[in-house]
């Protein structure tokens, strides 16, 4: 099974709900592979977002976690390329392809691959412009995607649901990340409201996520968040 995880935007909360599915995964015996298309914003040497759900679990020995490119500036990957070595390193970006290639290579001896994207859903990934909507729909993957619950979120989603739609995702799965333990007026209502936009564009409610999951014992706590989220739906014919 493959799932391609995105969000509304940035910090949404994406790795941590991907850490949580990893570790729900690994809980019932299935051998889990997490792939980043590109990671930005890390210097060599460096954790990314990959290898912080490695440590995060306990590097345990069915996770496998993988990046397609690293790239230094904490911006979309295409103008991360741009600043870090101009056009040429624009033109040396994986192409789709070798994302598929990728991925579809760590699906032949994992359970479930996820590929956790950059930003958010239109945000480009190659010199093309393909997007991580383009490469799930080429995956026949489960699309994921992460809201957050603050102020703003309700527009960031409803754009967000209604592009997917549009693209041919007529269902997935919506998840709320980084939940308060002490939710306001606010929170309450944009929780309630965004299950009501799940239901209304025919997708799956996940759940929510609390904040404060990888503070301490992030084993643990990721395995209880990731038991208590609705399994993802999967895309047909996977």
């Amino acid at each position: 099974m493959i799932y391609a995880i995105t969000g509304t935007d940035t910090d949404v909360g994406k790795t941590v709900a991907t850490a949580a599915l990893a570790a729900r995964e690994l809980a019932a015996g299935r051998r889990v592979a997490v792939y980043k298309p590109t990671q930005t914003g890390v210097l060599p040497g460096e954790r990314g977002d990959a290898q912080n759900i490695a440590a995060w679990l306990g590097s345990p020995a069915g996770l496998e976690v993988r990046e397609g490119i690293r790239l230094r500036e904490p911006m979309a990957p295409v103008d991360a390329a741009l600043v870090e070595g101009g056009p040429a390193a624009v033109a040396q970006l994986p192409l789709l392809g070798d994302h598929l290639e990728r991925i579809r290579e760590l699906a032949e001896s994992s359970d479930t691959v996820l590929v956790e994207g950059a930003g958010g859903l239109l945000v480009g990934l190659t010199a093309a412009g393909q997007t991580i909507a383009d490469l799930a729909l080429a995956l026949g993957a489960g699309l994921v995607v992460v809201a957050r619950p603050d102020l703003g979120t309700l527009n960031h989603t409803a754009l967000t649901l209604e592009a997917a739609v549009r693209r041919g995702f007529a269902s997935g799965t919506l998840l709320l990340g980084s939940y308060p333990a002490r939710p306001g007026a606010l929170h309450q209502r944009n929780l309630a409201n965004l299950q009501g936009l799940a239901a209304s564009h025919h997708w799956h409610w996940g759940g929510a996520l609390p904040s404060g999951l990888v503070l301490h014992d992030a084993e643990q706590r990721l395995l209880a968040a990731g038991m208590s989220l609705a399994q993802p739906h999967a895309a047909a014919g996977c």
